[in-house]
């Protein structure tokens, strides 16, 4: 499932995005759940969209090195 900080981390710029990706979609299917009344606990959402903002922040982080490294 969701992946701690510290495992976010050391991840590499691709990993982080196929990271993304699944973490959107696992979002998807909560709130699909939640829709058709099958999601017990509400909190499950707040939880998956804070990791897409956590990746969406060590993925800047790494685009950033990036552009310095290339200066």
């Amino acid at each position: 499932m969701a992946k701690s900080t510290t495992e976010l981390k050391e991840l590499d710029l691709g990993a982080l995005v196929d990271e993304l990706r699944a973490t959107k979609q696992e979002a998807l299917n909560l709130r699909f759940r939640n829709a058709t009344g099958q999601l017990d606990n509400n909190a499950e959402i707040q939880t998956v969209r804070r990791q897409i903002a956590r990746i969406n922040t060590f993925i800047r982080q790494r685009e950033i090195a990036l552009a310095e490294a290339g200066k």
